[in-house]
């Protein structure tokens, strides 16, 4: 069986008689697509947000794990969850075949290891309080499979991020998000539409779970970790954006609280002191809305 990822593309046959406007303009009629396909598994990945929620609420974890592209796709969205929404570096995690070293050299032979998978999830501890989402744009790959596999022997929760229909990983998950990107532009070159797929969709999961936890108040990550000056006068204007206060209230309230932005958004509109924000904050498990009635 030939994946459908894996088949030639008979829309880019000639793309190597084009001019660069022409081969661009190839690659970019194609990634149209992309976001369609996406749209068709938005109930499946609107379950996956639903038992990643229930998961972190519990004391669980989210665990990424792929190989090559999408295994860096999965490392990338996990160290993105600590500065954008102040999550501990444990709480979202990727893993790819080959280790950091992986990263930024191509190691292929390494996706074939079942025995390696094992060793990688017992060094995080990984448990059945846990969930795991298996990125593989074939949906074969033995470093995922064997990974899903241990996972569900230990009674955690599994998901698949996939870009072709009926693989052994969709079949061994609890859900299957089936992304059906087609043929790539250069055949078999999963980086391409396949990863630009799997980067929507993770950014979905994280994203929606992010919302779903209360670390979006509207539109603002009002859960971001001032670690630098920019951190710091975004969170300045996330202050003023949510409440209308001016720049000066907004950094004389940050100040008073340690840069805390959901507690600065209390104190504004509910006009109180640090110590009661942090109460209505704590009582409504950092819920801000919850917080303000």
């Amino acid at each position: 069986m030939i994946w459908s990822t894996e088949k030639r593309n008979i829309r880019t046959m000639d793309i190597d008689l084009g001019n660069s406007l022409e081969i661009v303009s190839i690659i970019n009629e194609e990634d149209q697509g992309v976001s369609l396909a996406v749209k068709e598994e938005l109930p499946f990945i609107a379950d996956a947000v639903d038992k990643i929620v229930e998961t972190l609420q519990n004391g669980g974890r989210l665990i990424y794990l792929g190989a090559g592209t999408s295994g860096r796709l999965g490392v990338l969205d996990a160290s993105e969850c600590p500065p954008t929404y102040g999550t501990d570096p444990s709480l979202v995690q990727g893993l790819i075949a080959g280790g950091t070293h992986a990263l930024t050299n191509s190691v292929e032979n390494v996706e074939d290891s079942t025995e390696q998978v094992v060793k990688d999830l017992k060094n995080i501890s990984f448990g059945a309080k846990d969930i795991l989402v298996g990125i593989a744009a074939s949906g074969r790959t033995p470093y995922v499979l064997t990974g899903i596999k241990y996972a569900k022997s230990l009674g955690a929760k599994t998901i698949a991020l996939v870009t072709n229909k009926n693989t052994p990983i969709g079949a061994a998950t609890d859900i299957e998000i089936a992304v059906e990107v087609g043929p790539e532009v250069i055949t078999g070159s999963t980086r391409m539409k396949s990863g630009t797929a799997q980067k929507m969709v993770l950014n979905m999961l994280s994203t929606a779970s992010m919302v779903r936890l209360g670390k979006v108040y509207g539109n603002l990550m009002v859960d971001v970790k001032t670690a630098n000056q920019k951190l710091y006068t975004r969170a300045e204007r996330i202050v003023m954006q949510a409440t209308d206060a001016d720049e000066e209230t907004a950094k004389i309230v940050l100040k008073q609280c340690d840069y805390h932005v959901k507690t600065a958004i209390v104190m504004i509109l509910c006009d109180c002191e640090v110590e009661e924000a942090k109460s209505r904050l704590e009582s409504n498990n950092g819920y801000i809305r919850e917080a303000l009635k």
